[in-house]
Parts: C-alpha cells; sequence; structure tokens
C-alpha cells in the first residue's frame, strides 16, 4: 500500500512527495524521501552541477530494482514555478525540457523518480554553446581502480598543458569524469572535436593504460569517452546518487584526493556530512573558465598527421570526414570503398534537413521517411573470418536477462569460455525508444582458433522496436506510431 503524500515546503515553494516511504535501494532500505532528503542537505552543490541548464529525466519509478525509462518532453503536470527550454536533437525533434534553478526543483525531480541528475552541458539561454567540456573515464572490464585513478592524473596534466582546469569527481559507478568550464564560443561539434584531440593526447601519453578506440573490441585500459560531448549526450552530474546497490554518490573531489579516493567511500549516508564539514571541492569551478582554442590546434596538427575525426554513437547520422561507421570485426574493405558521411554538426545532411523542416512546417510530419524500413539486425548465419573475432551472443530488454544468456552459451562452450578475460565480455547498453535494451557480444582473441564456437542464433533474440511501425533513426521529425492492431 502506498504511504500518505507528504507536502514539504522548499525555496518558498510547497513540494509534494507522493509515497514517500517508497523502497528505492532494496539492500540498503532506503525510501524515496531519504533521497529528496539527500538532494536538500547538498543542494548548494548539486545546483552547482544543474542549475540553469535543461534535464533529461531518467525516471526509476520503482527504484532501482527495475529498468529506467528516459522522459526528455517535460510532464504536463509542471509547477507554474518550474520553467523548461526547447531543445532541438540530431534527430530533427524538438522537446521542452526541464530546468532545475532551486531546491524545489531537486526535490521535484527526485519525486518523478530521478536517481540521478543528467543535464546537458549547456545552460538554457544559450542552447548552442555548452560551457562545460566533459571527461568521462570508462574503464573496460577487469581494469583495476588504480589504474583508472592513474590515468584521472594524466588528464589533469594534459588539461593544464593547453592551459585548462579539470575539476574531477567519482563517476558514481566505475569511472572518474573530469568537467572543464570553457567560454560559450564553440559548437557542440567544436567541443567534441576538442574532446578527441584530448583523448588521443592521453593516449599518447599512457598507451598501455588510456585508450581512445571508440569500439570496444578495440580497447584496452581506460576509455576516455569524447562522444560524451556529442549532442544531446548528457552524464550525470555532481552529487548525483546513482542507481547501485549501496547508493553510491559522484562525488566532487580535490586534485589532491585522487590518488588514493575509493569510490565506495561516497554514499548518501556519508556525503552529506562531508559536504557540511568540508564544503563543496567543486565550488570554485565557474570561475575557472578556460578557451579550447590549444586543444582545437592539437586537433589541427592530428588531423595533419592523418588521424581524421573518430566515430559518432550509432544514433547519429554518419558524418562528414568520419571514419567508416563499422566495426573491425565486420570490415570486409578498404576506407575508400565505403560510403562517405554526409551530416553535418551530429545532425543529417544539410539538404535533408532542409527538406525535411518544409515538409514538416507544410504538415508532413514524416517527410522524408521511408515508407517501409529494413531492420538492421544480424541474421547469425556461420562463422566470419574476421582479424577481430566477435560473435553476438544476446540482446535483452534488462542486462540480467541478457547476461543470462551469455551463461546458457558459456554452458554450452566451457572451453572457450575458460580462456575469456574480462575485457571479452562486450555488454553495451543500447538506446531505445524511451529505455535502454542490452547486447552481450563476445571477443574471441583469446580463444584458440580450432576453438572458437561459430556465431549461434542469439539468446535471447529481443527487438525493441517490435510493435511500432519503423525504428528511431536519425532524422526522422516525428516518432514512429505504433502498428495498428488487426482484428483477427
Amino acid at each position: 500500500m502506498a504511504s500518505p503524500k507528504e507536502v514539504l515546503q522548499i525555496a518558498g515553494h510547497e513540494v509534494a512527495i507522493s509515497n514517500p516511504q517508497k523502497v528505492y535501494f532494496p539492500d540498503t532500505g532506503y525510501t524515496k524521501l531519504d533521497l529528496v532528503n539527500y538532494y536538500l542537505a547538498v543542494a548548494e552543490g548539486a545546483l552547482g552541477g544543474v542549475a540553469g541548464r535543461p534535464m533529461a529525466l531518467k525516471r526509476f519509478v520503482d527504484g532501482i530494482a527495475k529498468e529506467p525509462f528516459f522522459q526528455k518532453r517535460a510532464p504536463s503536470n509542471l509547477p507554474e514555478w518550474m520553467r523548461t527550454v526547447e531543445l532541438s536533437f540530431p534527430s530533427g525533434r524538438t522537446a521542452d525540457e526541464v530546468v532545475v534553478d532551486d531546491p524545489a526543483g531537486l526535490a521535484w525531480v527526485v519525486n518523478l523518480g530521478c536517481i540521478d541528475l543528467n543535464p546537458h552541458p549547456v545552460r538554457a539561454d544559450d542552447l548552442d554553446h555548452p560551457d562545460e567540456l566533459r571527461v568521462d573515464l570508462d574503464p573496460v572490464p577487469g581494469v583495476p581502480w588504480s589504474q583508472i585513478r592513474e590515468v584521472a592524473m594524466v588528464c589533469r596534466q594534459a588539461l593544464t598543458d593547453v592551459g585548462l582546469v579539470g575539476w574531477p569527481k567519482t563517476s558514481g559507478s566505475r569511472g572518474i569524469h573530469i568537467n572543464v568550464r570553457i567560454e560559450r564560443r564553440w559548437t557542440y561539434q567544436e567541443v567534441r572535436r576538442a574532446a578527441v584531440a584530448l583523448a588521443r593526447d592521453v593516449e599518447r601519453r599512457a598507451p598501455d593504460a588510456a585508450t581512445s578506440k571508440w569500439w570496444k573490441e578495440e580497447r584496452h585500459g581506460v576509455f576516455l569517452d569524447y562522444n560524451q560531448n556529442a549532442k544531446d549526450r548528457t552524464v550525470a552530474s555532481a552529487y548525483s546518487v546513482r542507481p547501485l546497490p549501496d547508493a553510491r554518490v559522484s562525488t566532487p573531489l580535490a586534485w589532491d584526493e585522487v590518488p588514493t579516493v575509493e569510490a565506495e567511500a561516497f554514499t548518501i549516508e556519508t556525503v552529506p556530512q562531508r559536504f557540511a564539514e568540508t564544503g563543496d571541492p567543486a565550488a570554485g569551478i565557474d570561475e575557472a573558465v578556460g578557451s579550447l582554442e590549444a586543444l582545437l590546434e592539437l586537433a589541427d596538427r592530428h588531423e595533419a598527421e592523418g588521424e581524421a575525426d573518430a566515430p559518432w554513437p550509432p544514433n547519429y547520422a554518419k558524418q562528414v570526414g568520419e571514419p567508416p561507421r563499422v566495426q573491425p570485426s565486420r570490415k570486409r574493405r578498404a576506407d575508400s570503398d565505403y560510403e562517405t558521411g554526409k551530416g553535418v554538426a551530429g545532425g543529417p545532411p544539410p539538404e535533408v534537413a532542409a527538406d525535411r523542416a518544409a515538409a514538416v512546417a507544410a504538415g508532413d510530419p514524416n517527410a522524408g521517411l521511408p515508407d517501409e524500413w529494413e531492420g538492421t539486425r544480424p541474421t547469425p548465419t556461420g562463422r566470419r573470418k574476421t582479424s577481430i573475432p566477435v560473435i553476438e551472443i544476446s540482446r535483452a530488454a534488462t542486462k540480467d536477462e541478457a547476461l543470462e544468456g551469455l551463461e546458457r552459451w558459456k554452458a554450452r562452450h566451457p572451453g572457450a569460455a575458460a580462456a575469456l578475460e574480462p575485457a571479452d565480455v562486450l555488454v553495451d547498453g543500447m538506446r531505445g525508444r524511451s529505455s535502454l535494451w542490452y547486447r552481450v557480444r563476445v571477443n574471441l582473441i583469446h580463444v584458440a582458433e580450432p576453438d572458437r564456437p561459430p556465431q549461434e542464433p542469439l539468446d535471447p533474440d529481443y527487438d525493441p522496436w517490435a510493435g511500432f511501425e519503423w525504428p528511431d533513426q536519425s532524422g526522422q521529425a516525428e516518432r514512429a506510431p505504433r502498428k495498428k492492431k488487426t482484428s483477427g
């Protein structure tokens, strides 16, 4: 039975907390109200990461025990004291997203089921020019925490050498984030280009510990995810609680803490006291605004040396200058034999965008979309002979279901399973319509070639677009409608 709602008076506003005793973290017993009280205790610090920024809502309406769903559009029951701003996305769509400005806004989004906060790197008064470059250190499986800390310190030096100040924080999950305040002079595309240059520079400084390689099958060590700076990407902000059993927090750090920091030390229980006693290590970030000029000059040098653009995420149109968008294990031809990209600034080709915009303005929301979509799902039919022997195991609505498929595969192929190293299991969270779905692949590079199992039918074989007329694709002006039920 739901507990009676509780009305809080916050910053001159009434915020109703529905079902406040609902347990969000089963292992620790923390409730929705505990989460609200946590954010109010660290509100000054949390607002430093989100205030004035449009925010995507990642809603865990049943706590961490169930998968969240993503909501870009502000709910219809928005309080009059909450504001929104209209964002446009690479797909061509627009949405009015929530902007949090004060502690009451924090409590209101938490009541919707938002455990972590996911703001965009722009301010509501200028949506085209980010004021934050985001460095996301994402370790491959099996990488020790000490190596992540080591790469963070290399990043600090690399940033210092181009005149920038990095502000580190634990990600609250497996990595470390470093935020960099920048002048609002550069577009998303330019900020991403600077992030690519930084990733490559750090990789050169620490080649055994860090990587800028986009494809998981090529990675080692700690990946610098430059694509977190692409338009429409969000990252959990400072003081965000993460959906982990211990309610771990993405916690700002002083640089002298990084070499010895332990991420599990920061939870919903410990961070409020730390904040009250020592303050916010990121408090000076808005005064440390820097220029990207030196990083962009570094990008020019990399390109002159033959390093072109790096791959974009799969839900973006292929961009001008982007290398072939094909996994190395599936690549069959020379780069020049692949179709070149024509997208610009993360979106579709300009002429396509213009034609669609004109047609949409004339009343056709689906202008330029195909009548029927040919799926891109692979049909596993036998062994591939490739330089990187990767096979796909499962696709599922939840991570647990996808990993259960992996366990069944291991049971069928115990010899191959025993030869795998942690980094050989590639688990991808894929963006669906409003939630993630999961894919598991296995790199058989450490399995003797005669013992490598062939590609088999996927188990399970989940289709995230079942029930819809077509998959969401880059450049769509409108989301696909559900298929109409036919009377039998």
